[in-house]
């Protein structure tokens, strides 16, 4: 009989004691439950939604899947020869519900079993010292004592700004957006991040009317040409971008809502968009157990212990969004491979690899975390900005390239334009930054990941030889641009 078999039979209001509770059963809860069964301790996984969490239902994989259809399209036309076409909004959002089998989480119960771990549903909160309480959505509770570890991996959830009007007005956020069965006819989205970005382009592709209201530019945490690229070319597809404004209010009427811009102006549309950042999904955790705030962000150690006061509690740990290290699912799928083996190893009397970038230790979420925006074009980076090494204050050289220079993207695509930036320390001679913007660069990235979590020295770099004609060949562009001054000066 399996884990999740023998949950089933308990009655609520028992108490259940086991190796290691986790409580949220996305991504990252998940990769805890099954580094922790795998290395032999009994884990029971705590959900109160579906099992396979923000990142299968209501982000990543339904963002991508409405964005991949006038990625695919634009790219065919930019092939000669190849000819034009139409999205089909229907068939696409058809994909979309098959994507996220119709928010329907039973493979996800399949693999739980599967792997030996325990599911409760219900909402978890800390109770007591490594003591879990549940509470079904029929009120019945139950208590989760854990003999080695609780680990909270609860998420994060979209922030609602306090903009007057905007909570009464019923906006989308990140989740109505991948989720919504009809395309509006004109949307405003407030916001100029990740999640802007991409549903502008998104809805723009499938028909709506978009326009975009940003504080600042683009993608403002990139590089500065990072922005630039992706405004012009949504521009270009006839989304009103406007950056350097901010929505002041907005109002629901019979048509839809009415936005009040700061330069005076106002919007019209039938769905407005916030996308204005994240919130710790941490409210009502029972933090003050550990002598912690109920929704803040967590601090943690880089093997993932909830910090309070700088001090590790040694049984709770934090994995994902919460704890603000690096709010990306294959971030917290990192951090949770390495607390899962911690907990094992602490549980189990191992030796603890907690180092720089040892086994425990989720050492790349400070100088390594690698993202791509799924704009088109697609923005990839991995390690250092200009701007945060300069805040930061460490010394880099900076190279820049034309990706139309390299022969891969003139086969590629007709038209291709892009940018690539290289930021390398000169004392040591290794990269630390680097961003692509252009058609199709997602798949540079992990080139450059390991370039800077290898810490490849620029020599050596030299002779990993890019094939041609590829779009990888700008390695040796921006290894030209650097030159074969070993001193590397500025």
């Amino acid at each position: 009989m399996g884990e999740q078999d023998q949950q089933d039979q308990q009655d609520p209001g028992t108490v259940r004691e086991v190796d290691v509770v986790v409580v949220g059963a996305g991504p990252t809860g998940e990769n805890v439950a099954g580094q922790t069964a795998a290395g032999g301790l009994s884990t029971v996984v705590v959900e109160a939604e579906l099992v396979g969490g923000e990142c299968s239902y209501w982000a990543c994989m339904p963002s991508k899947t409405l964005l991949r259809p006038g990625s695919a399209l634009r790219a065919a036309q930019r092939v000669p020869g190849v000819g034009t076409g139409d999205l089909d909004p229907s068939v696409v959002l058809t994909s979309r519900d098959e994507i996220v089998s119709g928010w329907d989480d039973a493979s996800q119960l399949e693999w739980l079993d599967s792997a030996g771990i325990g599911l409760v549903r219900g909402r978890g909160r800390l109770t007591g010292e490594r003591e879990v309480t549940v509470t079904a959505g029929d009120g019945t509770t139950q208590v989760l004592r854990a003999r080695h570890a609780v680990a909270v991996c609860t998420g994060s959830a979209a922030a609602v700004p306090d903009i007057p009007g905007l909570r009464d007005s019923r906006p989308w956020t990140s989740r109505e957006a991948t989720g919504a069965q009809q395309v509006p006819p004109r949307l405003v989205v407030v916001g100029g991040g990740v999640v802007a970005c991409e549903m502008a382009t998104a809805w723009s592709d499938l028909g709506s009317q978009v326009t975009v209201l940003a504080r600042s530019e683009l993608l403002s945490r990139s590089e500065d040409f990072a922005g630039r690229l992706v405004r012009e070319a949504l521009t270009e597809r006839g989304v009103d971008v406007r950056t350097g404004v901010s929505a002041t209010e907005v109002r629901r009427t019979g048509a839809g809502v009415v936005v009040q811009v700061s330069d005076g102006g106002t919007v019209e549309a039938d769905e407005v968009l916030v996308a204005a950042g994240r919130r710790p999904r941490t409210d009502d955790l029972g933090l003050a157990v550990v002598g912690l705030t109920d929704g803040d962000w967590l601090d943690t150690d880089d093997t993932l212990r909830v910090l309070r006061d700088g001090e590790p509690v040694e049984w709770l740990y934090a994995a994902g969004d919460l704890n603000h290290r690096a709010l990306l699912t294959h971030q917290g799928k990192y951090q949770a491979r390495a607390a899962g083996d911690v907990i094992v190893a602490r549980a189990t009397g191992a030796v603890v690899d907690d180092g720089p970038w040892g086994a425990h230790a989720a050492t790349a979420d400070h100088s390594a975390v690698p993202q791509v925006v799924f704009t088109d074009p697609e923005v990839a980076s991995v390690g250092l900005t200009t701007a945060a090494a300069r805040e930061a204050g460490v010394e880099v050289r900076v190279v820049d390239q034309d990706l139309a220079s390299v022969a891969g993207t003139a086969v590629h695509a007709q038209g291709y334009t892009g940018q690539a930036r290289l930021l390398v320390d000169p004392a040591r001679q290794v990269v630390v930054g680097a961003t692509f913007v252009g058609q199709d660069v997602a798949e540079l990235l992990q080139s450059a990941t390991i370039a800077v979590v290898g810490e490849v020295p620029i020599s050596r770099l030299w002779h990993a030889v890019p094939a041609y004609p590829t779009i990888s060949e700008i390695w040796l562009r921006l290894l030209e641009g650097l030159g074969r001054d070993t001193a590397l000066t500025r």
